[in-house]
């Protein structure tokens, strides 16, 4: 296998670390980490996050250069969140072992934040490979469509998608206080898409390019599971903060970022705990 890392070139400041969670994917992770050795911006650090696999994920990883990071409790948001704790980057670009990026992917996400110095995160979505026709167009055309369009609406920032996004690290260290880490029954990327502050704004970037396999479209058990899991991670949330309110301190948070600095600690004392 092509080894993973690459030296840096002088001008590159920030560091990317690339986060996959894997449960017994060998074969799928062995060609995600294949287009990783072949980014035009190589990646500063790959940790793969073993998931208590029971197959050769983790020594086909450490061939590739990879850093292992075991977590033993099962689910992706526990995955996703260890190899986030880990992580020694400035960001963390994060993709599933079936993502497969092209080669240019990692450069890209590295501009499109040089770009946007405001945006907590940049997430792309995705093309589908694998399965049949069908699949591959319900996947991009309905599933990964209704996703971003009726999420941004409940949210009022664009969802991350877990198979192609990037989070600034100090972002990870004020999200991770509220994600719901340890548990397996919701999705990892809308889950931590709720937890951002309402000061706090993702980027789409439809130009970063990522293949995903098809295999979750192919079974109509296998997607009403991603549909129950997505219900529930709303639901989870929708409790603890509802959308009206949310709205209402994203608004806030706009107008604030509007109101002189002599005046901001007032401003702040009028809307109180909606901005925090």
């Amino acid at each position: 296998m092509t080894t993973l890392l690459s030296p840096l070139y002088p001008e590159t400041v920030t560091r990317i670390s690339v986060i996959i969670p894997v449960y017994n994917d060998v074969d799928l992770l062995s060609t995600c980490l294949e287009a990783l050795a072949q980014q035009t911006r190589a990646p500063d650090e790959v940790i793969v996050v073993d998931n208590a696999s029971t197959d050769a994920s983790a020594s086909v990883a450490r061939s590739a250069g990879a850093r292992i990071v075991v977590e033993p409790k099962r689910g992706i948001p526990a995955a996703t969140s260890a190899g986030f704790d880990a992580a020694t980057g400035d960001v963390f670009a994060r993709i599933d072992a079936d993502s497969v990026p092209v080669p240019d992917w990692l450069e890209r996400l590295e501009k499109a934040l040089e770009s946007h110095p405001d945006a907590s995160a940049v997430t792309g979505t995705a093309e589908f490979y694998g399965g049949n026709p069908f699949s591959r167009w319900f996947g991009r055309s309905c599933y990964l469509a209704s996703y971003f369009w009726a999420m941004e609406r409940l949210l009022g920032h664009p969802p991350l998608f877990g198979s192609n996004y990037a989070l600034r690290a100090d972002a990870w260290r004020v999200l991770r206080e509220t994600a719901h880490r340890t548990r397996a029954d919701v999705h990892d990327d809308l889950d931590l898409s709720f937890q951002f502050r309402p000061d706090m704004t993702v980027r789409f970037d439809p130009s970063l390019g990522v293949a995903v396999s098809a295999r979750p479209f192919q079974s109509w058990s296998g997607l009403a599971r991603r549909i129950a899991w997505g219900v529930r991670t709303v639901a989870v949330n929708v409790l603890e903060e509802t959308p009206a309110r949310r709205r209402a301190a994203r608004r806030a948070a706009g107008a604030l970022a509007l109101v002189p600095a002599r005046r901001k600690d007032r401003a702040t004392r009028a809307w109180g705990n909606s901005l925090t």
